[in-house]
């Protein structure tokens, strides 16, 4: 039996703004909350489940006291529902049931993390109605990457749920992701002269877990030849000194892949002091490079061995070719599918919209607003 009092909840969906795959190796990462969020209407319930009726999907039901991991419910939101509330009853939350109406402007696939608006909703939920909000946004963020890595079944870093769970514009240091370094990031963007938005390329991630899984997974072996865990704790010149070596038991893709977080971490670091101190060209700049080696190094345009099919590769040609040198434009989150990051002077976002969804369809560009 339901509760009447209705409480409300939201998190939003978040956009990666600097340090492409540099998160799942405890590098450095700029991101920020926007505009479009995951929204909750809940009442509590004394029948011991959570029950989630999601616009569009099938209800979903788990048992409190059923929170162990389910092999078969993998990549289900059955799973990250479990996860979250296994999380939290391991660190003494007396959870009890409940039920959300959950509703969200946040669409899968978008790039612009719809799970992790999701994760942190759950716990944004538990945490306010049965944990007296005891747990930080960063604690939040964490059992939201637990629920996706264990229960999921997806290797994912950390940078989306910190991002939507923090809210604004952040600097994130991952070097310990027991306790990351989380900046604020202050810039008005409405000043900037520029519109930031997303653009869908049409491509699908459905049958690429393997090669997303392949990039931490090569990064793993370059970092065994240096005995260590994570390429943030490997000297860059040691590494470059002993390429050979590397080479040899990683591969060369293994390499370029490793000089892509390399840089990128240094890219991170410049992007969030530009934005402090006003010089938005230059940060602009770096979003660029960012995505030229992201193209170039960390090779997560197209897909291994896909010739006919290259959609992420064709938006980004296509964007670049009508800013003409002007803004800048990256692949955006994981890559090899979904989406591509852009910022369009004002004056021509519009015509820069018209164009591309004459090419790639109605509604593949969405203007985005970061939160404060």
């Amino acid at each position: 039996m339901a509760e009447d009092k209705v409480y409300e909840f939201s998190a939003p969906g978040r956009v990666e703004i600097g340090g492409n795959h540099t998160d799942h190796q405890h590098g450095q990462v700029l991101a920020a909350a926007i505009d479009l969020a995951t929204n909750a209407s809940v009442c509590k319930n004394d029948d011991g489940v959570i029950r989630v009726f999601s616009q569009g999907y099938d209800p979903v039901e788990v048992y409190i006291n059923d929170l162990g991991l389910h092999e078969a419910e993998k990549n289900t939101t059955a799973a990250l529902v479990r996860g979250v509330s296994a999380a939290f009853a391991q660190r003494g939350c007396p959870i009890s049931g409940f039920d959300a109406r959950v509703s969200s402007t946040v669409l899968p696939g978008s790039g612009l993390s719809s799970s992790a608006a999701f994760e942190v909703l759950m716990g944004r939920i538990i945490n306010g109605l049965y944990f007296e909000n005891k747990l930080s946004p960063v604690e939040i963020a964490q059992i939201g990457q637990y629920a996706e890595n264990v229960y999921f079944g997806k290797p994912c870093g950390l940078m989306d749920q910190t991002a939507s769970s923090v809210g604004g514009m952040v600097y994130i240091d991952f070097k310990n992701t027991q306790a990351p370094i989380v900046e604020r990031v202050e810039y008005d963007f409405d000043s900037c002269g520029y519109t930031l938005c997303i653009v869908d390329s049409g491509a699908d991630h459905a049958g690429l877990t393997e090669a997303y899984a392949a990039i931490p997974e090569e990064l793993h072996k370059v970092c065994g030849v240096f005995g260590k865990e994570y390429l943030r704790d490997v000297d860059e010149a040691e590494f470059y000194s002993r390429l050979p070596e590397v080479r040899a038991a990683a591969g060369d893709r293994a390499v370029l892949r490793a000089m892509h977080i390399f840089d990128d971490n240094r890219r991170v670091a410049e992007q969030a002091e530009a934005l402090k101190n006003g010089r938005f060209d230059s940060f602009l700049r770096l979003v660029n490079e960012s995505g030229d080696s992201s193209w170039e190094y960390l090779q997560n345009v197209i897909p291994s061995g896909s010739s006919e099919h290259q959609e992420m590769a064709l938006t980004i040609a296509i964007c670049k070719k009508l800013l003409n040198g002007r803004g800048a434009v990256r692949v955006h989150g994981g890559g090899f599918a979904g989406t591509v990051l852009a910022f369009v002077p004002n004056g021509e976002f519009d015509a820069f919209r018209e164009r591309l969804e004459s090419i790639l369809g109605s509604g593949c560009c969405q203007r985005l607003s970061i939160t404060v």
